[in-house]
């Protein structure tokens, strides 16, 4: 039996076989097959959430989706981000002939053959890019998106070497690993937190012996952690904004209106020009992030009305209003979403797809309307001044 990236632990009378693999691995596969049936463990557990779980159990799973739902739920952001990992996922998957996650589909065939118990045992994947996403401010979030985009997209051929060295990382880890040298606190979020969780829902597996299939970055870590007790309420906590910060997006669109106000009052000429200031660079930004994401016209027409409104109440954003335009112009038809699996691949396709475009225009509108909120509110508080 092959006992390469095979770790041993036995703790409090149980005993714990943790597998490292690599997310796109053949031999991975193989191997998990081979440990579970030899071993016989009472419990699997493998690194997956519940939605991670069904959405590899139920690869058409995109035909299901309701795209005004998501976007009136706020989870445009987090779907476009995974269709991005799973784009660059699936990349290495084609390059090396394997479908992406196939070890852990093994773990949970094999679980079911030997009877044992399966356990889902990573955290939730909204919880985890939720604390990433409190980790960094706007330009971390404008940088973590460019390095995201340009790491699917770009298309040099991963070697036989460097899929090895990936065994070292899982896929999260892998696509966002240039990022945590950058800013070195998201490896808290990302690994350590996610080793700590994962560590105590092995420990907790029903039964006196346990196989864990995890992504190899996890081992060392979940290898120290399973020595300790974990509460994993906390480690699933979303940080709450601080009241200040509450606070701040309400304050900044009520001192341009205030300003924009005492101006019309004082000298009405230079109010209409810091109106206009303010509409002009809310609505271009905003109507250049709908084009660049190949918008219809009324799409950035919509963008373009609603961006400077938008801009004064927090609980709103220009993009989503963009983006269910586009939804009802351009609905996505069923072969939009049997395509996704495939057009994520390329930056064409990526584009062309209706489903992926429509998160594009809410992702690009909403980045543009803040580029505009930011320039057009240093103009009115520039033409305040002036006019004093």
């Amino acid at each position: 039996m092959a006992e390469d990236n095979i770790t041993r632990i036995d703790t409090n009378g149980k005993e714990i076989i943790l597998i490292g693999t690599a997310h796109v691995s053949k031999k991975s596969a193989d191997q998990v097959k081979e440990i579970i049936e030899a071993e016989k463990p009472d419990s699997v557990c493998i690194e997956l959430d519940e939605q991670r779980y069904q959405s590899i159990m139920d690869r058409q799973s995109w035909k299901n989706m309701d795209i005004f739902k998501v976007i009136k739920e706020k989870k445009a952001p987090l779907l476009l981000m995974n269709l991005l990992i799973s784009s660059f996922q699936k990349r290495m998957a084609k390059q090396f002939g394997v479908n992406p996650g196939e070890e852990m589909v093994q773990g949970i065939k094999s679980s079911k053959e030997i009877g044992a118990g399966l356990v889902l045992a990573d955290r939730n994947i909204q919880t985890t890019f939720a604390r990433i996403w409190h980790k960094i401010g706007f330009w971390g979030k404008l940088k973590l998106l460019f390095m995201v985009f340009y790491s699917i997209f770009d298309n040099q051929e991963i070697s036989e070497e460097e899929m090895e060295k990936m065994k070292s990382q899982d896929m999260l880890n892998a696509l966002l690993n240039d990022f945590t040298a950058s800013f070195p606190k998201l490896k808290i979020p990302l690994i350590d937190e996610r080793d700590q969780y994962l560590a105590q829902k092995i420990k907790d597996a029903p039964g006196k012996k346990v196989v864990a299939v995890l992504g190899a970055a996890h081992v060392p870590g979940i290898t120290e952690e399973i020595k300790k007790e974990h509460d994993l309420e906390a480690l699933c906590l979303v940080p709450a904004k601080s009241k200040t910060i509450k606070i701040i997006p309400w304050l900044i669109p009520l001192l341009i209106l205030m300003i924009i106000g005492y101006t019309l009052y004082t000298n009405p000429s230079a109010g209409m020009q810091q109106t206009m200031s303010w509409v002009l660079w809310n609505g271009s930004f905003s109507t250049l992030g709908a084009a660049l994401a190949f918008g219809h016209p009324l799409t950035m027409l919509t963008a373009f009305i609603m961006a400077p409104l938008t801009s004064l109440n927090p609980l709103m954003a220009a993009g989503w209003f963009a983006g269910i335009v586009q939804a009802y112009i351009r609905r996505p038809s069923v072969e939009d979403f049997e395509n996704l699996a495939t057009d994520v691949y390329s930056l064409k396709g990526f584009w062309n797809n209706r489903v992926t475009r429509i998160l594009l225009i809410v992702a690009l509108t909403n980045l543009g309307s803040t580029l505009g909120t930011v320039i057009g509110g240093a103009d009115v508080v520039r033409l305040f001044l002036e006019n004093l």
